[in-house]
């Protein structure tokens, strides 16, 4: 058996992506009809680490713009929830290792505003990076999200 990819390597490997595809008839009473972009891992972490300081990003916000970017109807939500994990702990990884300059995943939210439980450090390891650059994180029942996110959404057409 082979030795474990790190999240790095994961990270890395863009097996053939970006693609767009049809959706067929499987995907279509799920996505309906038209194209699909699958994104390539190193093209979310991009997306994710052009979120400044200040701002925030939801996966939906990511996928939205990988469809326009690459003239299909949607972003895939499977690969695009998958690459982001990766992007994160990979992060982590890097962190670890002592760099600086890492991938802001505490900034990439889920769906409504909800920190991402899955990421590296938790909600609540998100919830004090995500408060100690100004926002307003709140906890309800298990989750947590975060106020007014929609208000700091970052537009990814200006750089």
């Amino acid at each position: 058996m082979g030795k474990k990819k790190t999240w790095r390597e994961k990270l890395g490997n863009d097996n053939g992506l970006p693609r767009v595809v049809e959706i067929d008839e499987r995907m279509s009473s799920r996505w309906g009809e038209g194209t699909v972009v699958i994104p390539a891992p190193r093209e979310v972490d991009a997306m994710m680490r052009a979120v400044p300081e200040g701002k925030l990003t939801t996966i939906n916000h990511l996928r939205e713009t990988l469809a326009t970017r690459h003239g299909a109807t949607i972003g895939c939500p499977i690969t695009t929830g998958m690459f982001a994990r990766i992007a994160a702990e990979a992060a982590a990884e890097d962190e670890k290792d002592g760099c600086v300059d890492i991938t802001p995943y505490w900034r990439t939210l889920k769906t409504g505003g909800e920190v991402n439980p899955k990421y590296p450090g938790g909600c609540e390891g998100q919830r004090e990076r995500l408060e100690a650059e100004g926002h307003v994180v709140v906890e309800r029942g298990k989750r947590f999200l975060v106020t007014d996110y929609q208000d700091r959404l970052h537009d990814f057409r200006t750089r």
